[in-house]
């Protein structure tokens, strides 16, 4: 998936046609959560950029997955021994 790019954790918000219309459309996508007026992904910078081209979804970058795997790891000095 990712070639050296960055890879998000993205928030969709459709423009047109809704979450439905999006998920019918062939873009690759990882979905991790589906609401009723967004998605939540895991995407290149590269599909991005394409749904922002394309005006499909309203695009909110939230983190890079590396730094979204980084925040879950547990905190060492936080667990117990």
């Amino acid at each position: 998936m990712t070639d050296g790019e960055d890879v998000w954790i993205a928030r969709l918000t459709p423009v047109t046609g809704g979450v439905s219309a999006l998920l019918a459309t062939p873009l690759g996508l990882d979905v991790w959560e589906r609401g009723s007026d967004h998605l939540v992904v895991q995407a290149t910078e590269r599909q991005l950029a394409e749904l922002e081209r394309r005006r499909l979804a309203r695009v909110e970058r939230l983190s890079t997955r590396d730094e979204y795997i980084s925040r879950m790891q547990p905190d060492p000095a936080q667990q117990d021994n």
